[in-house]
């Protein structure tokens, strides 16, 4: 699966979007030059959804720390949300979780923006 996104002057999507089911990796290519490749299982392990993260003040199913499953770390499909968001849809069927351009490229778990984050100390 590969997408290309041409934004004009939008820097926070990323000009690229490739999903590489052999290499369980999605890879995002920004304007600036940077690359964020996200392996599937930390891609599923970021779900923002209110069912994974909790809401009203509830936990959410990934805070109990799970195993995920080899299904749950499936990439079936993944499909853009407007100009601002991707939504995958796992092999379990799980598909409400939108991640935005913005939240995706915050948690880039390249070595650079790593150290930035723990410098920063987020």
């Amino acid at each position: 699966m590969t997408s290309s996104y041409l934004r004009g002057d939008d820097i926070s999507a990323p000009l690229r979007i490739h999903a590489d089911r052999g290499a369980a990796s999605v890879c995002l290519e920004w304007a600036d030059g940077h690359v964020t490749v996200y392996d599937f299982e930390a891609l599923r392990w970021l779900c923002p959804c209110a069912y994974c993260r909790g809401e009203a003040g509830s936990p959410g199913w990934l805070d109990s720390n799970p195993v995920l499953t080899s299904e749950q770390k499936r990439l079936v499909g993944l499909e853009p949300v407007g100009g601002y968001a991707l939504c995958p849809t796992w092999g379990d069927g799980h598909h409400t979780g939108f991640y935005t351009y913005t939240a995706l490229r915050a948690h880039c778990p390249c070595p650079a923006c790593t150290a930035a984050r723990s410098a920063a100390g987020r």
